[in-house]
């Protein structure tokens, strides 16, 4: 399984999922396990979730939001280590999805350039608070695949009260951890010497005027449809009394056994309900929604989590008598251990969601609380560690002053810091609200 997951880690987009697919089908016809359900739940979540993002992006939504998080961060330029962070913590809360941060990246390192901040210091922590804002988000694939894992002992309600605060006190700390991280530009010897270049000195500090394209007519309803649609889910998973209920039966994907909606058909049917009134009133075109970013990202996410998810949760199961009398003990008397493991899942299978849908399940089985797993949710975020996520990637490329970057020993990277802070913070934040709360 681990010799699966790193070679699927350095093959990057659907490698884990082919991989996974491969070690599962050793497990099945070599050592005979037999093998679990796979996630389809989730699976279908992230294409409902992802088909309605990019059908919005589609539509000039996502550039929308980009200015005005641009206008938001551009309006305190002295502040931009803390607002950047929370700018892209609240986007990615909104949109269940880190990839918007692609675009707030170059904004946040020329705001702190312009300022003489090292940008290595709000952009790694930007970076880090868009991770965390997956996991406090109620249509991130992460938090749908809690919700399944855990329906019927928690709702939606309660991952959003316990995880948004947590992750913000956890945000507040790594913004103190980088605040003096580095030297200032002013007095950083790298950064004297390429100034010294009139060509990179008067292109770092160039106006950039370049022209606009006009947003569509559609962009702004775009987000208000998403958006009213966001509200929707976070309602019938807070008040599950407003859903409709049906004479009991056997489950299925959509129903429980006593006639209740599953929260996971509920996502799936309001958010495709959502991009087909964005597709008619924003007249927006099927081809444009399948060319979306979004829509190619949610895609490889699909097969990863597929191939994965299945793979790990076929080990679970068939050695889940080893592993419970291996670690039952030690996860009853110290739940928090059971965050460790979370995280070094997460720095493997670089996926909150796929991380989430294959060790909560055991959390579960070891006899862990549903507030305990909640408070440890965040520590699926343990993708930072290893320097090849994208968001990483592309805040390294963005800095142009050289400051953000991979350390000598792979591990002393700009992002390791702020990390470590804001994921351990946010455990232990997430403990206490889940105290207060149940």
């Amino acid at each position: 399984m681990l010799a699966a997951i790193l070679i699927g880690a350095r093959m990057k987009g659907i490698g884990l999922g082919v991989m996974g697919m491969a070690a599962l089908a050793v497990y099945i016809f070599i050592f005979r396990m037999r093998p679990a359900e796979p996630p389809i739940d989730v699976m279908l979540i992230i294409l409902a979730v992802v088909s309605t993002a990019a059908t919005m992006q589609a539509a000039g939504g996502m550039d929308y939001m980009v200015r005005l998080a641009e206008r938001i961060l551009r309006s305190k330029p002295s502040m931009i280590t803390l607002m950047g962070p929370l700018v892209t913590f609240c986007f990615t809360v909104f949109a269940g999805t880190a990839h918007i941060t692609y675009s707030l990246l170059p904004v946040i390192s020329e705001v702190a350039t312009r300022k003489r901040i090292r940008p290595e210091r709000p952009l790694s922590v930007s970076v880090i608070a868009a991770h965390l804002g997956i996991t406090a988000s109620p249509i991130s694939a992460a938090s749908a695949a809690m919700i399944t894992i855990l329906g019927g002992q928690i709702q939606l309600s309660h991952i959003l009260k316990v995880c948004i605060p947590a992750s913000i006190i956890g945000i507040l700390a790594g913004v103190v951890a980088v605040w003096r991280m580095g030297k200032d530009l002013d007095k950083d010897p790298a950064f004297l010497a390429k100034m010294k270049d009139p060509e990179f000195a008067r292109e770092l500090d160039a106006e950039h005027t370049t022209t606009r394209k006009e947003l569509p007519r559609g962009a702004k309803t775009s987000v208000l449809i998403f958006g009213m649609a966001v509200i929707l889910i976070v309602l019938a998973g807070s008040f599950p009394s407003l859903l409709p209920s049906f004479p009991p039966g056997p489950a299925n994907l959509s129903m429980n056994a006593n006639g209740t909606i599953k929260m996971a058909a509920v996502i799936e049917l309001v958010m495709l309900a959502a991009a087909a009134l964005i597709l008619l009133i924003c007249k927006v075109q099927t081809i444009a929604v399948a060319r979306a970013s979004l829509f190619t990202a949610g895609a490889q996410a699909v097969v990863a989590i597929f191939g994965v998810v299945w793979m790990s949760a076929t080990f679970m199961k068939a050695n889940e008598a080893a592993i419970e009398g291996a670690l039952g003990d030690m996860a009853r008397a110290a739940p928090w251990t059971f965050a460790i493991a979370l995280f070094l899942l997460g720095i493997l299978l670089f996926s909150q969601a796929a991380t989430t849908k294959a060790l909560m399940p055991l959390g579960v089985v070891l006899g862990i609380a549903p507030p305990h797993l909640v408070a440890m949710f965040p520590a699926v975020n343990g993708d930072f560690v290893l320097p090849g996520y994208p968001t990483l990637l592309a805040a390294i490329q963005f800095d142009r002053t050289g400051s953000t970057h991979i350390g000598k020993y792979l591990l002393n990277h700009s992002f390791m810091l702020p990390g470590l802070v804001c994921v351990s913070v946010s455990v232990a934040a997430g403990f206490l609200f889940a105290g207060l709360l149940w």
